[in-house]
């Protein structure tokens, strides 16, 4: 099988992807913005060929790449797993005859009022929400609905720029913030445990899935320096109803937005109101959640996408054999890093259950806590039992420090 994978040295983490194809026998051609002189060699050993361009989401600059693929040899696939990416190649799918996710589907997944819409026309439980083109329309929908509503980018990803208000001062300084923007998603905030739920979907059936909890939820721990957030997968899935309902909310999100053979990332709301959809993306998750997926489960979750790319099922069963989680460790103070205490005692007292670490090395700028959970230190670990991972990843949380200044 032939296929056109979008930019696949950047982030980093897509000579993943890269290497997961060619391992499960594509042939790989490469489109990128950098240059082909400046891959790194295990990236561009992997390539069948490369065209460049200026910008991979321009959809004219995207379409001219593929036509020359097609010039050179049969296409069976155009792949795309960057959020940013996903419309160029959906379109250009379209203009070229590619099978995969449609348009459709697609915008679906990018437009979160549209999205759902579609759900609620569907009778999927979500937030009420609105696409407001004024700020006259957001008060309107403030007026309506209530407090607090949530703000955002009708097509960013995950929190980014997203606010909460609570009171119409809230509001107006929000609105300040959005600025100019044509139109953004306004919606309800749903109080209750926030957690996602992730697939790898063949012929529109679940192959493989996850689900995995937020600790705190993200907007509080993406807005409180003092907070070490964690998000842990469990391994316990198939053994609780309340994950069985989560499991059948995805499966028919997935059905009602048309999602075929993807990965597919789901947020959901668990609280007084019960189950709630937040939203979805028809791509894989980021953060490096499938290396905690493949950690858990005794597979290279990178691979098992391949193969359902390439030879149109998954490859292993998972293990279920292991939870696994992040915990992100701030520093006390934006500028630079100084120096870690507390790694030596987490290695004596947890260390066979370490997948791996990341500290910065000294002199290192700092990111923003709003920048997310790799942004500066963290730790991933794993354990057969969900309860005590959870009692690790708080001690890592309470015993490192990250200094700054």
């Amino acid at each position: 099988m032939n296929i056109v994978f979008v930019e696949p040295s950047f982030p980093r983490n897509q000579r993943r992807f890269v290497h997961a194809l060619t391992s499960v026998g594509a042939t790989v051609i490469g489109v990128g913005e950098t240059p082909e002189d400046w891959l790194e060699p295990d990236v561009r050993d992997a390539l069948a060929a490369y065209y460049r361009v200026d910008n991979v989401t321009d959809t004219h600059q995207l379409d001219a790449a593929v036509r020359w693929a097609q010039s050179q040899m049969w296409i069976d696939a155009l792949e795309s797993t960057v959020e940013s990416h996903l419309m160029a190649a959906a379109q250009v799918r379209e203009w070229r005859g590619i099978p995969g996710t449609s348009l459709r589907t697609t915008w679906l997944c990018r437009d979160k009022p549209s999205m759902k819409e579609a759900l609620r026309a569907a009778g999927v439980p979500t937030a009420a929400s609105t696409a407001a083109d004024s700020p006259a329309a957001v008060r309107r929908f403030a007026r309506h609905v209530g407090y607090p509503l949530i703000l955002k980018p009708r097509s960013g990803a995950g929190a980014q720029d997203t606010v909460k208000v609570t009171s119409d001062t809230e509001l107006e300084q929000a609105l300040y913030i959005f600025g100019d923007a044509e139109s953004i998603a306004v919606e309800e905030f749903v109080e209750g445990h926030e957690g996602f739920y992730d697939t790898i979907t063949v012929g529109g059936e679940v192959a493989h899935d996850w689900i995995t909890h937020y600790y705190p939820n993200v907007l509080e721990g993406m807005r409180n320096r003092w907070i070490s957030p964690q998000f842990v997968t469990t391994n316990r899935i198939d053994d609780s109803p309340r994950y069985a309902e989560v499991r059948e909310l995805g499966r028919r999100v997935n059905e009602v937005l048309g999602i075929t053979t993807s990965a597919t990332h789901m947020e959901w709301f668990f609280g007084p109101k019960g189950l709630r959809f937040s939203e979805i993306g028809c791509r894989p998750p980021g953060v490096g959640c499938w290396d905690l997926y493949s950690a858990a489960n005794d597979v290279d979750v990178y691979r098992e996408w391949a193969h359902t790319i390439v030879h149109g099922t998954v490859e292993r069963a998972l293990s279920r054999a292991y939870s696994a989680g992040l915990v992100a460790l701030r520093p006390d103070h934006d500028g630079r890093i100084r120096g870690y205490s507390g790694i030596e005692e987490i290695v004596d007292r947890h260390g066979e259950w370490i997948i791996d670490v990341h500290f910065p090395e000294p002199g290192t700028p700092t990111q923003g806590v709003e920048a997310g959970f790799m942004a500066n230190a963290y730790v991933r670990m794993r354990h057969p039992d969900y309860d005590v991972l959870r009692g690790m990843l708080d001690d890592v949380g309470q015993t490192v420090h990250v200094y700054a200044g």
